[in-house]
């Protein structure tokens, strides 16, 4: 049946993570994120965490069936203009997103959750090695923090020039494009590093001093997503989602008694 024209069709991004119950980060975080930006959020949920501004306690994993049937009842349906992977558990659910995005051309932002804020571990080494072969080289751009960076690439990262060393390696070996994030390092001024085909970028401002900052590295890659479903070039999507996140850190909710969630909702405030 044809669509009626006065039905809106937004942006669509499909989410593929887990869930956090504490609201922060997650698939809570994504679809706050995805939604304040104006575009559609749909999700595959890949595991249900007990968690809250503490840290996280428990996780109990979605079999990976149901993670592709999810996947597969958004794309058959409702379909996607770009997808953005989070938290995947373990290789068997690796495979299964690989799998189900499988003859599809949607650009895919992977971030490569591999430990909690806390350190508590997301993904096994099996996982990362899953996440390695199958999903990281059909990824439009990774989105991997300092920790995250040196595990993929098996190098330390101390200072800006380690990241752009760490990011050509990883284009190099095969991926479209990464963007290292660099909060994690010392300093007053904080610097993110992009290599894709046109070179390296760097994208810096100075350190928000603010400890409201979980759902950061979630927000940011659905941010992304969100920009390349608004068919933005991929350096205009990095720069759109560094300011939102940025301000939703500026206006962090103090909640809890630990690290508290970023403001995703700061625009319509």
């Amino acid at each position: 049946m044809p669509r009626p024209p006065d039905v809106q069709r937004p942006p669509r991004v499909l989410i593929i993570a887990g869930s956090d119950c504490g609201g922060g980060a997650g698939i809570q975080g994504d679809i706050k994120t995805v939604s304040a930006l104006g575009a559609y959020a749909a999700a595959a949920i890949t595991a249900v965490t007990v968690q809250n501004t503490m840290g996280v306690t428990a996780t109990h994993p979605i079999p990976p069936q149901i993670v592709s049937t999810q996947i597969r009842a958004v794309l058959e349906d409702i379909g996607a203009d770009a997808i953005k992977t989070g938290m995947l558990v373990s290789a068997e659910v690796v495979r299964a997103v690989a799998e189900s995005l499988q003859g599809h051309t949607i650009p895919i932002v992977v971030d490569p959750v591999l430990t909690a804020k806390g350190g508590t571990a997301l993904l096994d080494d099996d996982g990362i090695a899953a996440l390695e072969r199958f999903l990281i080289p059909v990824a439009a751009v990774v989105t991997p923090n300092v920790p995250e960076a040196e595990r993929l690439t098996g190098r330390t990262i101390k200072t800006i020039d380690d990241m752009i060393a760490a990011a050509s390696h990883l284009k190099e070996s095969g991926v479209r494009a990464v963007l290292i994030k660099g909060g994690h390092l010392p300093g007053e001024t904080v610097t993110d590093v992009l290599a894709d085909d046109a070179g390296v970028h760097r994208f810096s401002a100075l350190r928000l001093q603010n400890r409201s900052t979980h759902g950061t590295g979630c927000a940011l890659a659905s941010a992304i997503a969100t920009g390349l479903a608004n068919e933005l070039p991929l350096t205009s999507a990095v720069q759109m989602a560094r300011e939102f996140v940025r301000d939703a850190i500026a206006g962090g909710l103090q909640l809890g008694k630990g690290i508290g969630p970023i403001n995703h909702l700061h625009n319509n405030q």
